[in-house]
C-alpha cells in the first residue's frame, strides 16, 4: 500500500511529502517491472502512458498495427488493478454503443419502466481502438465522458467510475475511410504517444517469451484507490520557478500570433492553448516521481515537449508543402530552453 499521512499531520509538511513520494516511487518501480514482463522494447511508450495515468489524463497511442497497443492497455489494467474494457471503433458505431441506452421493461404485474443499460464507457480504463474510424457524432459522445467523467442519456446524468481514463489508438498509415479527430477532442488527450517498432534485441526477447509453452502474466502492483491517491500526490509535488518559466516559454513560444521565433510565425497555422501548459506541468511532476526524483527539472520539460505539443499545433499549408515536420518546429522551440 502507498503510505498515507496521518490525518493529524500537515499534508504540505516537506517531510511528509518526501515520505509519500518515496513510497510511491517504490511502488511505481514494481509497476514498471510487472509491465516489462509482458511488454518488450517499448520503455518510452510505457513511461509516457504511466505518466498520463499518474497525471489523471487520457492518452492517444499512434502506431501501425501489431506493435502491442492493445496488449499494453490490457497489461496496464491488470497491473494497476483497474476494470478495463475495449471498444473497436467502426464507421457504423453509434453513441449508444459506447454510452449505453434505455430499454423498456415490463414487470410481472404489467407495469412498464425504462431501465438504463450501461455501455462499455462505464469502466476505469477504456481502450478506444482506432478511434478515428468512428463518425464525428460517436467521437463527440466520448468527449463529455473524457472531460467531465460523466455521461448524459435521456436527460439523466450518470457518473463514471473513478479513476477513469481513455487510451485511444490511431493507425497513422491507413487514413481511407477515417474521420480525423477534431482539435477540441485532440486537446483532451494529455499526451500523444508515438509507438515505434521495437529494436532487434527487444523483438528477439519478445519472440522467445510469447511463442513458448508458457507466457508471462502481469502481476497486480497497484489498485484503483492507490492510483487516485497517487494522482493527488502528484499535484502536491513542488515545481521550481525555473521549470515553471520553461513551461511558459515553450507553450507561449509555440503560438504563431505572439511567438518571437521566426520559424514558428512562418510555419504554424495555430499553436497550443493553456491546456498544453497544464498538461506539461502535471506530466513533468509525474515523470520526476516515476524516475524516483522529488522535483521536476527542465530536462523533464524537454523530454515531454513533443508528446504534449504535437497534437495541439498544426503546420500551415506552405510548411506542409515544403516538407516541414512538426518535430522540427518543436525541436526549434526546445533549443530555446537548452
Amino acid at each position: 500500500m502507498i503510505e498515507v499521512a496521518d490525518p493529524s499531520m500537515d499534508a504540505n509538511d516537506p517531510a511528509t511529502l518526501v515520505a509519500e513520494a518515496e513510497s510511491l516511487g517504490h511502488r511505481l518501480q514494481k509497476v514498471r517491472e510487472s509491465v516489462g514482463r509482458v511488454i518488450f522494447g517499448q520503455q518510452e511508450v510505457v513511461e509516457q502512458t504511466l505518466i498520463t495515468l499518474l497525471s489523471g489524463g487520457h492518452a492517444l497511442l499512434v502506431g501501425v498495427p501489431g506493435l502491442g497497443k492493445t496488449k499494453l492497455v490490457e497489461t496496464l489494467g491488470a497491473v494497476l488493478g483497474l476494470d478495463a474494457k475495449r471498444v473497436q471503433f467502426t464507421p457504423d458505431l453509434m453513441p449508444a454503443d459506447i454510452l449505453g441506452s434505455e430499454v423498456l421493461e415490463e414487470a410481472g404485474d404489467g407495469r412498464r419502466a425504462f431501465r438504463f443499460l450501461r455501455g462499455p464507457v462505464f469502466c476505469q480504463l477504456l481502450m478506444a481502438d482506432e478511434i478515428n474510424r468512428a463518425s464525428p457524432r460517436t467521437q463527440s459522445a466520448l468527449l463529455q465522458a473524457m472531460q467531465e467523467h460523466r455521461v448524459a442519456v435521456a436527460g439523466e446524468v450518470h457518473a463514471l467510475p473513478a479513476p477513469f481514463h481513455v487510451l485511444a489508438t490511431q493507425n497513422p498509415i491507413e487514413q481511407e475511410g477515417t474521420y480525423p479527430l477534431p482539435e477540441a477532442q485532440l486537446d483532451r488527450f494529455l499526451l500523444e504517444v508515438q509507438v515505434a517498432y521495437p529494436d532487434a534485441d527487444a523483438e528477439r526477447a519478445m519472440l522467445l517469451a510469447t511463442t513458448g509453452a508458457r507466457e508471462a502474466r502481469p502481476v497486480q502492483a497497484l489498485s484503483g484507490p492507490e492510483l487516485i491517491a497517487a494522482q493527488a500526490l502528484i499535484r502536491r509535488i513542488p515545481v521550481g520557478e525555473g521549470v515553471l518559466e520553461a513551461i511558459l516559454r515553450l507553450v507561449r513560444g509555440a503560438r504563431p500570433e505572439t511567438s518571437q521565433i521566426e520559424a514558428v510565425r512562418q510555419q504554424l497555422a495555430w499553436g497550443p492553448g493553456p491546456r498544453a501548459a497544464q498538461a506539461l506541468m502535471l506530466a513533468t511532476r509525474a515523470r520526476s516521481v516515476l524516475d524516483g526524483r522529488l522535483s521536476p527539472s527542465v530536462e523533464d520539460v524537454l523530454a515531454l515537449a513533443e508528446p504534449v505539443l504535437r497534437h495541439r499545433m498544426a503546420l500551415d499549408f506552405s510548411a506542409r508543402a515544403d516538407g516541414i515536420r512538426l518535430e522540427e518546429v518543436i525541436g526549434t522551440l526546445k533549443a530555446q530552453l537548452a
